[in-house]
């Protein structure tokens, strides 16, 4: 009741001018019937006196924001979170199709709703051609009418072209012009990705990264692997073999057959996903960095012809000083005995299998209602609009082009200088942080000081490049796409892009890849590159989380600061902190400080272990990277907002929150960045394989850890959110 009344005074406060603070309404516990408590009741002498606030459209709209979501009836000392977010979770309601709603996924919609506009609007004679492009692929796309006339009769000739699918070519199927290499190097010819055995790709060398290297990894599967190694008889597993055999009949397969011939084809991706290293030994960079050259690769796993495969697959001959990176010797190792055992017959309906479910998502509407039905089935996932569908791809295959689409029309110039006075303030608060750091010994300080003046933020909210018409252009110069053919149109731009990646073989490495970066700017999303020492802050991230002169700066270090904060921390957590300030992989770390940080990293770890959602544990091993940042994050923009008062003086509040102190109103707002409801099934997919924390918990988890929290809000010891033991290390 209190947070409608007031949401709806503070649209009354904006469309009279001439209010002023005599004329709010009081939400003051003795006035509103709440429990009064002590952190209510810290206005200072200097507030009461000039009882100054904010009435800016941007203030207004914000004040009303938090209201609404906020529960004050729940002790903040008790939940935060709850606190926070209790209205917006009791008043979200989520729709047929909605399985998650928050603040950022709110921010996504909008930002998703911008790339629709971009790509759906009518070609200008004189625009750029891969902006033309876009909007060719689109419209292809959306022709729904065209695909069904189309039909899959290309596509079955395009798998007639490459020695056929086994299972609709029955026995006149030839294995004799099979092999899984020349295969792929097929694949990667016609535009088919090439990652259903093994992806290679060419990156710095993670020890150093002024030269590039060929990376082999382990396969991309069409399930995931958690599901895969569980065997045919589980739940996924067996939606996944049924719907394998549904699409090959609609491609003129027997059914009979299919359901013989794509059994083995899914023993086999079982067995690829048996001999894969977990998502947790994938992410640690010094496990997966085995370097060798081509004649240590060809010794190590005898029975791959690596020249001849690597000459064929790069376009290049592959000398002995090109560095080779193999993830997991283990997969490999396993891969070959694998392959040996497996007819070729069975080798290759998987990989037929593998082209065909990837290309669904072009191809007729039956197909693609029952790759809808069965991902409904196994992920909860909820059938999209065809624009949609249509607006990700274009996205997923011209990001670069559609970064550049969008800076030009939605992101405010100064939104870049802006971010990068807040940059710098943050590393003015680590620098401190590791100088008044016990746990470290000077050696080890020094070096992570000089690690965190060399990292780089150049891009910013976007590359420069992104407007420079030459270089757009030049990019995209041998890339040709028509409105005719949705498929082919997907292919020429697959094909492409592995060309690209490819060519980089042997040229110097840029650290700031501004193709590689430009592609996430229209996307909510902040990453540190541990290789490039580098953080990115995407622009439309920066344009809508509080960016705004008309709002109070702790509504800006409390959302972007923390953000950025945190990326800058990722440098220094149990990943970042295995590369040194050139980006090179490097142990920088005396033995007996890196003990200490091993000593401290346990106690995340044990923290997070020990939260619970309908009485299933979090995994603070997967989450501890992020778990790391977020808390780290948060110390160094308070106290960046704390210098930035020192300097300023304090700021107004907020109509409605007048009782709530600026420091206070930091950490609501910050809060307010995770509310969030998700419904059951997705809540415990993201407990169990994503890298962040649940949003109560990342809230919870940091804010308990932190003293300057539990002071503002004056929470007793021994309260859940000020616990005696606090994990503590940035």
């Amino acid at each position: 009741m209190v947070s409608s009344f007031v949401a709806l005074a503070l649209s009354i406060i904006y469309l009279n001018h001439s209010c002023n603070a005599k004329n709010l309404p009081s939400i003051l516990p003795e006035k509103n019937g709440l429990v009064a408590n002590s952190w209510r009741l810290l206005q200072n002498s200097e507030y009461e006196k000039d009882n100054l606030f904010c009435l800016s459209n941007g203030c207004v709209k914000v004040a009303a924001s938090l209201i609404n979501n906020m529960d004050q009836s729940v002790d903040p000392c008790d939940d935060f979170y709850q606190f926070a977010c209790g209205n917006f979770i009791k008043n979200s309601i989520l729709e047929d199709n909605e399985k998650l709603r928050g603040t950022l996924s709110l921010i996504a919609k909008k930002i998703e709703n911008q790339r629709r506009m971009i790509v759906n609007e009518p070609i200008q004679p004189d625009e750029l051609r891969p902006f033309k492009m876009i909007k060719l692929q689109f419209k292809s796309c959306m022709d729904q009418e065209k695909i069904e006339k189309i039909g899959l009769g290309p596509m079955k000739e395009m798998l007639k072209s490459l020695g056929g699918w086994p299972l609709l070519e029955a026995e006149n199927w030839d294995e004799s012009k099979f092999t899984w290499m020349d295969s792929l190097n097929s694949f990667k010819e016609m535009g088919l990705k090439i990652n259903y055995l093994l992806k290679i790709s060419i990156t710095p060398d993670f020890k150093n990264r002024t030269k590039a290297a060929i990376f082999l990894d382990q396969a991309s599967l069409g399930l995931q692997n958690q599901h895969l190694v569980q065997g045919r008889d589980y739940r996924a597993v067996d939606k996944y073999y049924r719907y394998m055999v549904d699409i090959s009949v609609l491609f003129g397969a027997d059914r009979q057959r299919a359901t013989e011939e794509l059994r083995e084809s899914l023993d086999f991706e079982i067995e690829l996903a048996k001999i894969s290293i977990p998502p947790e030994e994938a992410s640690d960079y010094l496990k997966t960095y085995n370097p060798m050259n081509i004649t240590f690769l060809q010794q190590k796993f005898p029975s791959i012809p690596w020249q001849e495969f690597l000459n064929k697959l790069l376009n290049q001959f592959i000398r002995q000083d090109d560095i080779i990176i193999v993830s997991s010797l283990e997969y490999f190792s396993g891969l070959e005995a694998l392959l040996s055992k497996t007819p070729k017959r069975v080798q290759a309906n998987y990989m037929m299998w593998r082209s065909v479910d990837d290309a669904v998502k072009c191809l007729t509407g039956e197909l693609r209602q029952i790759k809808q039905t069965f991902e409904t089935l196994v992920f909860g996932t909820i059938e999209v609009p065809r624009w949609k569908e249509c607006a990700d791809l274009s996205f997923e295959l011209f990001n670069t082009a559609i970064g550049s689409m969008y800076v030009r029309r939605y992101i405010n110039e100064n939104t870049k200088n802006n971010a990068l006075e807040i940059v710098n303030d943050i590393r003015k608060e680590f620098y401190k942080m590791l100088l008044s750091n016990e746990w470290m010994d000077d050696e080890t300080r020094k070096s992570a000081m000089d690690k965190a003046k060399l990292i780089l933020a150049n891009d910013i909210a976007y590359p420069d490049e992104l407007l420079d018409d030459g270089k757009l252009n030049s990019y995209y110069e041998n890339l040709e796409v028509n409105d005719q053919d949705i498929y082919t149109s997907v292919l020429n731009l697959t094909k492409f892009s592995t060309d690209y990646e490819f060519s980089k073989l042997r040229k110097p490495v840029n650290k700031l890849d501004w193709v590689y970066n430009s592609g996430v700017v229209p996307v909510l999303n902040a990453f540190y590159n541990p290789q490039g020492n580098s953080i990115l802050f995407t622009a439309s991230m920066l344009q809508e989380l509080s960016f705004s002169n008309d709002v109070p700066r702790y509504m800006v270090y409390s959302s972007i600061g923390s953000i950025i904060g945190h990326e800058i921390t990722h440098g220094f957590d149990n990943s970042g902190r295995k590369f040194d300030m050139h980006g090179n992989l490097a142990n920088w770390w005396q033995e007996e400080t890196n003990k200490r940080f091993l000593e401290k990293e346990k106690c995340f770890i044990k923290q997070y272990d020990n939260y619970t959602i309908d009485g299933h544990k979090l995994n603070g091993t997967l989450t501890l990277g992020e778990n790391i940042s977020d808390m780290g994050g948060l110390k160094l923009a308070y106290n960046a907002y704390r210098e930035w008062v020192k300097v300023h003086g304090n700021e107004p509040r907020l109509p409605g929150l007048q009782e709530y102190t600026p420091q206070q109103m930091f950490w609501l707002s910050t809060a307010n960045v995770y509310c969030s409801k998700e419904d059951t099934a997705v809540m415990h997919f993201l407990r169990k394989y994503d890298g962040h924390s649940l949003s109560r918990f990342r809230v919870i988890g940091s804010f308990s850890n932190l003293k300057n929290f539990s002071d503002d809000f004056r929470c007793p010891l021994g309260s859940n959110m000020n616990p005696t033991n606090k994990c503590q290390l940035w």
